[in-house]
């Protein structure tokens, strides 16, 4: 699966999300700027990415530009992609699949990418979820530390 996106306003007002680009300026929706998200999402703005969050416990990092969501189903709404990078099963699930979670806020053929290290029980059950809404749920957790996430030098294990 390739993802290259971009938002689009149709005709009618509405607007939908494209695949088409270089990927470069994208929205990315990033909820989790913790200790490894902080410098994850500091990272996709360095390269020229708006990066659009919602405050859970962690606040805003000092330096990192970001738009400011009242929740993570907005965050999807406005945003071209979403990851979460969050410490637990019980976070995932309650940002995801809670109420205003990102499922709510995402429509057929868009993709969320959960980069956080969690019970892959659990990660399929959310990936069955996303798919039943068209959705594509993206399993990809990083190995690396906080120094590679400073770096940008985390190792993706994707599936």
């Amino acid at each position: 699966m390739s993802y290259i996106i971009r938002h689009r306003t149709l005709a009618s007002g509405s607007s939908s999300r494209v695949r088409s680009g270089n990927g470069a300026g994208m929205k990315i929706g990033f909820i989790g700027l913790g200790v490894m998200g902080a410098p994850m999402a500091s990272n996709l703005a360095a390269a020229g990415h708006e990066i659009v969050t919602t405050l859970n416990r962690s606040p805003l990092p000092s330096g990192l530009e970001a738009s400011m969501a009242p929740s993570p189903a907005e965050v999807a709404r406005v945003a071209d992609l979403v990851i979460t990078m969050l410490p637990d099963t019980p976070d995932v699930e309650r940002v995801l699949l809670g109420e205003n979670g990102v499922l709510d806020g995402m429509a057929k053929g868009e993709l969320v990418i959960d980069m956080s290290s969690i019970s892959p029980i659990a990660t399929r059950r959310f990936a069955e979820r996303f798919r039943e809404k068209g959705v594509d749920y993206l399993d990809a957790p990083v190995s690396g530390g906080e120094v590679g996430a400073k770096a940008a030098s985390l190792t993706i294990m994707a599936g």
